[in-house]
């Protein structure tokens, strides 16, 4: 799949149907941040980079009468459409989206950025942004202060290879960048509430370089993340979990 990482293209392609039963949804107070910070409103223009399986998409279709969902990953596309009949799924990548030059008022990119973090890509983002038009990043963060958290990330870290990290940082590199002012942070704390089967299970096996895998490697990778929930104090037994994150946002804007 041209322009996309091998881990996310041949990951997300296998687990569309995990990833949207076990990624965490978005804190209520990120409708406050896109509607107070970025400006966003029921008339606004809203582009959904990396939409995935439409999990931020839907939090914009509470604000916004207008929204497209990008997704390159077919499956995902397919979970985005179904789900959220009313938003415009189109086929496209961060360096070749299928828009018109100044058409849009906000694009955001939600646990993706960091798949295409590139001067290319913020070149075609700032095509297709109208002038003063803003950028927005988010992404839901494992809150490591958690030991059972912390013991989860040693689990699959040694599986990541080359695939691109918010953690890592190397999404920074591009800021800042010609055409747009400096990036505002904002961060906020937040839990994903369910069964250890969703928010645990099936959270890890959709990350794209687990699901990368071959078979036996995944099952070896479940079978350790199930040992660790059938022994941690914390999680044995229990029917319910809250998985902490740490949701973090920015913004820029183009300049005109």
């Amino acid at each position: 799949m041209t322009g996309v990482h091998v881990s996310a293209a041949k990951g997300y392609q296998s687990s569309a149907d995990a990833y949207q039963k076990g990624r965490p949804d978005y804190s209520p107070k990120i409708l406050d941040w896109l509607r107070d910070e970025l400006g966003v409103s029921r008339n606004s223009v809203v582009v959904d980079l990396g939409a995935g399986t439409g999990k931020f998409t839907q939090r914009l279709c509470e604000i916004s009468n207008n929204v497209i969902g990008v997704e390159p990953v077919d499956a995902m596309r397919d979970q985005l459409a179904h789900h959220l009949p009313q938003v415009q799924a189109l086929k496209g990548t961060a360096n070749d989206m299928p828009l018109a030059d100044a058409s849009v008022d906000f694009l955001i990119c939600s646990q993706s950025f960091h798949w295409f973090a590139t001067e290319q890509t913020m070149t075609e983002i700032h095509r297709v942004l109208k002038p003063g038009g803003r950028l927005g990043l988010v992404w839901n963060v494992r809150d490591e202060n958690t030991d059972w958290v912390a013991e989860l990330t040693k689990i699959v870290t040694p599986y990541e290879g080359n695939a691109p990290r918010y953690y890592k940082g190397d999404w920074r590199n591009v800021f800042p960048t010609d055409g747009f002012d400096g990036l505002h942070p904002k961060s906020f704390a937040h839990a994903h509430l369910g069964s250890p089967e969703d928010v645990i299970i099936n959270r890890f096996m959709s990350v794209s370089f687990i699901a990368a895998q071959d078979v036996p490697t995944r099952q070896i990778i479940e079978e350790e993340i199930r040992s660790l929930i059938n022994s941690d104090a914390a999680l044995k037994g229990q029917s319910e979990v809250a998985f902490p994150y740490v949701t973090e946002c920015f913004w820029c804007e183009k300049q005109i």
